[in-house]
């Protein structure tokens, strides 16, 4: 029992960690009230985190932004969006049982969708035969923060948390094997541009 509780530990620090390095997505708060429902500290924490981190950015951004209304349009737009979310699982789905597995879907469908979207570049870095519309960082993040949580959905038998970022494990590996093909192809790119 105690290996099965530091395997637990390892992974929740694993999640955690790899989380926290690539927030880009807003679909933390989504996943924050999952966590809430079930209870667990692991997704507590992190989407709480990352829900500060967001709100920063977005404020930061704002007081940069040489068009504030723009995003003050976008920004509203979000939270009212994000307000019906919560008024709908919240309010309007009254059994608990029922919530957690609404809110499990809806994290899923749009963390696997976050997954996929890098791949819409797919075709224009086949064309030119160049990885620069990627980032290996990102990439590398994203393998770290979608194994983890696939491992940590394993081991809760959760398939909200398993499956949506399973799409993530597969996304960085085919990411990654497109640097490994097009590296020498980008590297003469490179070395052109810089004579």
């Amino acid at each position: 029992m105690e290996a099965d509780g530091m395997t637990d530990s390892l992974l929740s620090g694993a999640c955690v960690l790899f989380t926290l390095g690539m927030f880009s997505a807003g679909l933390n708060l989504s996943w924050l009230s999952y966590g809430a429902l079930k209870g667990d500290g692991t997704l507590i924490i992190v989407n709480s985190v990352g829900a500060m981190l967001q709100t920063l950015y977005i404020l930061v951004y704002l007081h940069y932004c040489p068009r504030k209304r723009g995003v003050l349009l976008q920004t509203a737009t979000l939270l009212g969006v994000l307000l019906l979310g919560f008024g709908y699982f919240w309010l309007l789905v009254a059994d608990p049982e029922a919530r957690l597995q609404s809110l499990g879907l809806f994290c899923s469908v749009f963390t696997i969708s976050m997954y996929l979207s890098p791949l819409a570049d797919l075709a224009k870095v086949i064309k030119t035969k160049s990885t620069q519309s990627f980032s290996l960082s990102l990439t590398i993040a994203t393998f770290l923060a979608s194994a983890s949580w696939t491992l940590y959905g394993f081991r809760l038998k959760d398939p909200y948390i398993m499956v949506p970022n399973f799409p993530g494990i597969v996304t960085s590996f085919i990411r990654l094997w497109l640097f490994w093909k097009y590296s020498h192809k980008q590297d003469r790119n490179s070395q052109l541009l810089q004579t």
